[in-house]
């Protein structure tokens, strides 16, 4: 959530670390401060509101030094201000430091330090922090962070800057990412690798309770105790331009027009296209594996649940195992007990999802079998689950996720696909036909982006409208949740979706005169059903918009408009179908003038609860 950026090595911090804070603001933030030693002080500049505010007063207030820290603030203790933005320091002017997370007992340790005279400023936990480790320094920063991380309960990553070692930075997270590298000037550390691939390729993922400290000659690395480690490096091989927004007007825009090459990259790590065969060994599960899974468990949150909700479709249909889909959040506060021959699936972009971090630990400790899905490599997510699904959507900036969601259901279908084919429940002729159709997705979104147009036009005549719902059946149900949360998302539209057959069990007195129904129609053996449903809601006044899959008279006949995808597999459908709802999305927002990539109150990777 919050980003955390620091440099020390040769020449000017202040514009690296400016730089590394305009990189991690797709992440959501109300304030932003920075940290530098000028040579004889710590000094300080922070304030309130959008980081051109804190550029604004480095330009008629500049520090000059070559080491320090910096912070995007996303609150959580205490309103966004100028007193509660980072960084924060202790009484004695000894240290400053930075923080992601959240501290559980800040109450108690608190009051325990203004018991020893320690006079607080701010509503944070941060400054607790600087205070608990300001009372334990006797001259030594690794001894206080150590005796300091041993109080602290709850998630943490900190940067921290001491007084008398002026030219390093102290490190340390728990449940918190936290990357640190080496460059050609100098040392960096960032809470998310884009911050840092101007300057080095190889970074190292710290862990949890380590510690690194960071000075101009190197890095080194030591246990929670304080004890020297060795860590190895990951190569990033990102394309650097894949982070910048070019001639986009938006990162979303943007990361919309790569899904068909992360589509195709994605898909090419797991499948033949040329041979029309799946790798079977970029799979982790052994014949004797997939005949004894007896339920696959997947769990997610926000998008990464949703795509979750397809894969449960993808599992049960293809593979015929017991599949259920669950939030996060729910399931790690559940009593549910597992049972032998259960799989979980994780899934986060980020592999920092707090919620999902949790569960998938919860599963671990039962001895479970735990399988990620995930987009980055050395992520908490992935360091710990037993075996991993990458992604390769490359780095996505705009909060709302869109090539991440298609390539997790990309690596879902073909696993699903996979243990199918181990399993004896497909043949092999179905599976050839289907990698055949699946090489000629990219072309089809491909053609809906070239014709986004109709959208935007569609768009410009509906911004207006203040509910908009979305049904569907089957596996476009799963996928109208998806598209209801992008509309919500960044359009600030409230928008809903429900079980198209659930209609006349409550929901459609929701209908007015009016009212904008997006009808998701994509699933042949469906098309009857929903199309009654469909002319439900259009005699109460509903404006309907159907999407369907290639020519479905039954379902035009319907609707005031429709957009079509070109004809396809109904399981393969809403790779496509998620192109136009995610440009539907987009240009709703952009015709109400929102933050598109920076929504109000969220932030790209939650890594809190």
């Amino acid at each position: 959530m919050c980003g955390i950026v620091g440099f020390t090595g040769v020449g000017n911090a202040t514009p690296i670390l400016i730089e590394g804070l305009e990189t991690l603001a797709y992440r959501g933030y109300d304030s932003a401060g920075i940290a530098v030693w000028d040579g004889e002080n710590i000094v300080m500049r922070k304030e309130k509101g959008q980081l051109q505010n804190l550029k604004d007063i480095l330009a008629s207030e500049p520090i000059g030094g070559s080491c320090g820290i910096g912070h995007t603030r996303w609150a959580t203790h205490g309103e966004p201000s100028y007193i509660n933005s980072h960084p924060h320091g202790d009484d004695k002017k000894q240290l400053v430091l930075v923080h992601n997370g959240i501290i559980e007992n800040y109450v108690k340790l608190k009051s325990m330090l203004i018991d020893k005279g320690c006079n607080f400023v701010s509503d944070t936990d941060t400054e607790v922090v600087a205070q608990l480790i300001g009372d334990l320094y006797k001259g030594d920063p690794l001894a206080a962070i150590t005796a300091g991380i041993r109080l602290l309960e709850g998630s943490f990553a900190l940067a921290i800057l001491f007084r008398d070692d002026p030219d390093r930075i102290y490190c340390v997270c728990k449940d918190s990412p936290m990357v640190v590298g080496y460059g050609r000037d100098g040392a960096h550390i960032a809470s998310d690798i884009p911050a840092m691939l101007s300057y080095t390729r190889d970074v190292t993922f710290m862990g949890d309770k380590q510690i690194a400290v960071l000075s101009p000659e190197g890095i080194a690395f030591y246990d929670e105790f304080g004890t020297p480690i060795d860590k190895g490096s990951t190569h990033i091989d990102w394309d650097l331009d894949a982070a910048k927004k070019g001639s986009y007007e938006h990162y979303m825009m943007k990361e919309i027009c790569e899904e068909p090459v992360a589509f195709r990259k994605t898909a090419e790590q797991y499948v033949s296209f040329k041979y029309r065969k799946l790798k079977t060994d970029c799979f982790p599960w052994s014949e004797e594996d997939a005949q004894s899974i007896k339920r696959i468990r997947i769990i997610g949150c926000g998008t990464a649940y949703h795509a979750g909700l397809l894969g449960k479709k993808y599992f049960s249909t293809l593979a015929k195992i017991p599949v259920e889909a669950e939030i996060a959040s729910e399931f790690r506060y559940s009593d549910y007990t597992f049972e032998p021959g259960e799989m979980l699936f994780v899934i986060s972009q980020s592999g920092e999802t707090a919620d999902t971090i949790a569960a998938m630990r919860m599963a671990k400790q039962a001895g479970v079998k735990t399988v990620a899905v995930c987009n980055v490599i050395g992520s908490t997510i992935a360091r710990e689950a037993d075996d991993v699904l990458f992604t390769y959507a490359g780095p996505e900036i705009a909060v709302a996720a869109t090539k991440s969601y298609l390539t997790q259901v990309t690596v879902l279908f073909l696993a699903a696909l996979s243990l199918a084919e181990v399993r004896g429940t497909v043949t092999e002729e179905r599976i050839a036909s289907l990698i055949t159709e699946l090489a000629s997705i990219p072309a089809g979104m491909e053609k809906l982006i070239d014709s986004r147009e109709e959208i935007q036009y569609f768009a410009s005549r509906e911004f207006v409208a203040q509910h908009v719902f979305f049904i569907g059946r089957g596996i476009d149900c799963a996928l109208a949740m998806e598209a209801a949360l992008k509309l919500k998302e960044i359009s600030y539209i409230h928008s809903e979706a429900y079980a198209a057959g659930e209609l006349k069990h409550g929901t459609i007195a929701l209908i007015e005169d009016g009212t904008l129904v997006i009808a998701l129609a994509t699933q042949g053996s469906l098309a009857a059903k929903t199309a009654s449903n469909i002319e439900e809601v259009r005699v109460r006044g509903a404006k309907v918009l159907g999407l369907t899959n290639g020519e479905m008279p039954d379902v035009d006949a319907h609707c005031a408009n429709v957009w079509r995808i070109d004809k396809t597999n109904e399981l393969l459908a809403p790779f496509l179908a998620i192109i136009p709802l995610q440009l539907f999305a987009y240009y709703m927002a952009v015709q109400k003038g929102c933050s598109v990539d920076k929504p109000r109150n969220l932030a790209k990777s939650v890594t809190v609860e």
